[in-house]
């Protein structure tokens, strides 16, 4: 009791920085990705330029999480909050049950959700790699490595991941954040921007460990997704050139 009445009030560390900041990149560029097609005769970007140039950086920010999700600090780590199937389902039924525990960062099916957006968000640009447009006056860096049939193929499930998987999975995202920051009163939303929650005796850990020299280590973590994402476009044969 005396713990919870001092802990009343105070905030502690949850995402660092760099989570945020890639969280809400991934979300303008998923935007940017649909203007730049929707749109494209009307921005005067025919052979689709942008989207193709957006399409590169989605992949690049994709494996910048993956790699920050082995370096990063305690929170932003795959090895701290993806966990195995039984939890997942205990967490469900206690989350049915109204007895779920508080997490400082991903709940168990939280985790199943993050992993399930860079699958979606990997594969859709994966197949953009390959797929070339309705006038074939554009394709992926790397359409000339595959058929003309393959290139259809890869446009076709290009857009089906981006309508019919990524899109509900955003959708449910944003629906079951929304749910727990307005009933369970869990500001995740918030947390995302700010970085911090309340001071809880959370489930995981009761504030975020942070690492050495953030920011130097999250940009070497971006060069080394640059230099995995385009180096192995071009070690496959594919172009970068974008006209």
């Amino acid at each position: 009791m005396a713990e919870a009445m001092q802990q009343e009030g105070r905030s502690v560390r949850a995402w660092d920085a760099p989570t945020r900041l890639f969280h809400w990149t991934l979300v303008l560029l998923i935007v940017s990705a649909w203007i730049s097609y929707e749109f494209a005769e009307s921005l005067g970007d025919a052979t689709l330029v942008w989207h193709r140039a957006n399409g590169l950086a989605v992949l690049v920010l994709v494996v910048w999480r993956l790699l920050w999700g082995i370096v990063g600090p305690e929170t932003a780590r795959f090895a701290t909050f993806v966990r195995a199937p039984a939890a997942i389902i205990a967490y469900a039924c206690s989350l049915l049950g109204g007895r779920a525990a508080r997490y400082l960062g991903h709940n168990p099916l939280g985790a199943l959700m993050v992993i399930a957006l860079l699958a979606a968000v990997a594969i859709q640009g994966g197949f953009g790699l390959f797929a070339t447009d309705d006038n074939d006056l554009a394709g992926g860096p790397l359409y000339r490595l595959v058929g003309e049939a393959q290139n259809v193929r890869a446009a076709r499930l290009h857009g089906f991941v981006f309508n019919f998987v990524l899109l509900p999975l955003a959708a449910l995202h944003i629906a079951v954040n929304a749910l727990y920051t307005v009933v369970k009163k869990e500001p995740l939303i918030q947390a995302m921007i700010t970085g911090r929650k309340p001071a809880e005796p959370y489930a995981d850990t009761p504030e975020a460990t942070l690492v050495g020299r953030p920011l130097v280590r999250a940009l070497a973590c971006l060069v080394a997704a640059a230099a995995i994402v385009l180096g192995g476009i071009l070690a496959l044969g594919g172009s970068l050139v974008l006209r």
